[in-house]
């Protein structure tokens, strides 16, 4: 790995957060991985993390290099394929539109598009889809995400793109499900919301996200572009898998809304502050606070508007993201100022990236955020019981049985079953899916809070 300082300027926090990495349960006398053995264990070639604290930005820095080819180190200003966390900043373009009066959030988007018409289904859509459906993914459309193009494929347009036509390589985006009747993650959905964000406005995408969130932010190290400009190939990240270089270095995700911003994990962070100012309710910032308040509204399951959400005491809001041969995570408190970005370039990034905001929430105290690591619970057949049943939410059928060596986990349909750890009488680890669960009070629910989406799964009687 480079020398420290060419990821940039280090300090007690990024010290600890480098030496303290640990996953989610450990065993007594275990001792914590320092990131330059996490990177070589999970086959990540680089990570670059900006940490938010009382409003600001208290750091940022990066581990390892960005390509696996010049070994040239991560700097704060390194830039990386943001994949799905691109649907934050396009919610914010959406919804700065409708505070202008461009928009509507509420009729149907047909009312405003004019490059393209979303095929009428009066079965699942009577009344067509909305915007805000759209930015919650309740607008019951398909496809779910994307593959991307390899560099020098022809690139098929958003409209292409949303009729499924050549050189397209997804199907078309329609209805599927009933419009508002559920939540259902459709990238597709977020292509329908570029087209109209270009017609309401008489942009391009990318020069509308531009003119209204990434310039006026500051955001000197992003773009909607695909290709990257040459101002972003100055320090940029390229992807990897298995431990290999990317094909050509990244591919290309043309559907710019859903999946196709370059960022820097500081860049990320100031939208993350300018988000929790006008949450706070100061004035002055992108959206309103009012505006910001249903950004930060659950519509269904736990997702507001290009959010994801975690409730309780201490509110957060969240994305994740994955494009091949990239990683990507943020979460932040809704209120109090404090958060993390953290952008990978390949491997087991999310294993990664979860020891690290691990490390973080460790250090400055943010137990919502992530749980420090503990030792496994061993539980009683009597809590066991409580816990077992079948649960469903999302595209997600899960049958939990408890058995005299633990509780265990089998998709319904499946074959084998995994045992979960037990981190509390409510609380359970998932190892091979990452992910950690906790159940509500009378255990008729429960909740993804790490690891992923905090989507939620109900008791099926």
């Amino acid at each position: 790995m480079p020398a420290r300082a060419s990821g940039g300027a280090s300090n007690a926090h990024s010290l600890y957060v480098e030496r303290h990495l640990r996953p989610p349960v450990i065993r007594r006398g275990d001792r914590p991985f320092t990131i330059a053995d996490r990177l070589r264990q999970y086959d990540v070639p680089g990570v670059s993390v900006a940490v938010i604290r009382r409003g600001r930005i208290a750091w940022a820095r990066g581990w390892g290099v960005r390509d696996l080819v010049s070994c040239a180190p991560v700097t704060p200003e390194t830039a990386f394929q943001a994949a799905s966390i691109s649907k934050v900043v396009t919610a914010m373009v959406a919804l700065r539109l409708a505070e202008q009066g461009r928009i509507d959030l509420d009729r149907d988007v047909d009312d405003t598009l004019r490059s393209w018409r979303l095929p009428h289904d009066p079965r699942l859509a009577p009344g067509g889809v909305t915007l805000r459906q759209l930015l919650s993914h309740t607008a019951g459309l398909g496809v779910h995400g994307f593959a991307g193009y390899a560099r020098g494929a022809p690139l098929p347009t958003p409209v292409e793109i949303v009729d499924g036509t050549a050189p397209a390589n997804t199907p078309a985006v329609r209805s599927v499900l009933p419009a508002g009747g559920q939540f259902s993650y459709s990238g597709g959905g977020y292509v329908v919301a570029q087209l109209a964000l270009s017609d309401a406005s008489g942009l391009p995408f990318a020069e509308l996200a531009r003119r209204e969130v990434l310039g006026p932010l500051g955001m000197s190290r992003s773009a909607f572009a695909m290709p990257p400009s040459d101002a972003i190939r100055a320090d940029m990240a390229s992807g990897s898998v298995g431990g290999k270089p990317l094909p050509g270095g990244f591919k290309l995700y043309p559907e710019l809304a859903p999946a196709g911003l370059w960022t820097s994990a500081g860049d990320l962070a100031r939208v993350i502050v300018d988000l929790q100012a006008s949450a706070s309710g100061r004035r002055g910032h992108r959206l309103s606070p009012a505006m910001t308040r249903q950004m930060m509204t659950p519509i269904k399951d736990n997702w507001g508007l290009g959010l994801a959400l975690y409730g309780g005491a201490r509110a957060r809001f969240m994305h994740d993201g994955v494009n091949e041969g990239y990683e990507s995570f943020m979460i932040a408190y809704a209120g109090g100022g404090d958060g993390i970005v953290v952008l990978t370039n390949g491997g087991d990034g999310h294993r990664l990236i979860g020891e690290i905001v691990r490390a973080v929430a460790t250090d400055y105290g943010w137990p919502e955020i992530a749980a420090p690591a503990a030792e496994e619970r061993r539980l009683s057949p009597a809590e066991l019981s409580r816990v077992a049943g079948r649960f469903e939410g999302g595209d997600l059928k899960v049958d939990l049985e408890a058995r005299p060596d633990g509780l265990f986990a089998r998709l319904v349909g499946g074959v084998q079953a995994e045992r979960l750890i037990a981190l509390s009488p409510s609380r359970f680890r998932s190892d091979s899916l990452g992910v950690t669960v906790e159940f509500d009070r009378d255990f008729q629910s429960c909740t993804m809070i790490e690891g992923a989406p905090p989507m939620k799964l109900s008791r099926i009687k």
